[in-house]
């Protein structure tokens, strides 16, 4: 069975950035969440802020569990939750350390 055209993009992309996959995914949250503030001109104090992250991560888990089913014949959840979570902490905490005002006014 031939790789998907996503796992491909997947393991270019990865060829091309010196970082491990779980690296990527930490990234991956931040510049979501720098884009929801910069572009869509959320507060970075708010929630909202993190949604184009989770909704991101998870589409993107969604193909990875579409691909594990199709290749493994099974679903590996724990790795697609630990991606999500990976996606989605660092964001969180920022967000909640600018509703604490750790970054000042």
């Amino acid at each position: 069975m031939g790789t998907s055209s996503y796992q491909l993009f997947k393991l270019h992309f990865l060829s091309i950035v010196p970082l491990a996959k779980d690296a990527v995914h930490i990234y991956v949250g931040v510049l979501a969440l720098l884009v929801a503030t910069a572009l869509l001109r959320l507060p970075v104090r708010s929630y909202r802020a993190l949604l184009p992250g989770l909704a991101l991560s998870l589409l993107m888990e969604a193909l990875d569990l579409r691909d594990d089913l199709s290749w493994l014949g099974y679903l590996r959840w724990d790795a697609s939750l630990k991606d999500v979570v990976n996606t989605n902490v660092l964001p969180l905490v920022i967000v909640v350390l600018a509703r604490r005002g750790f970054f000042g006014a």
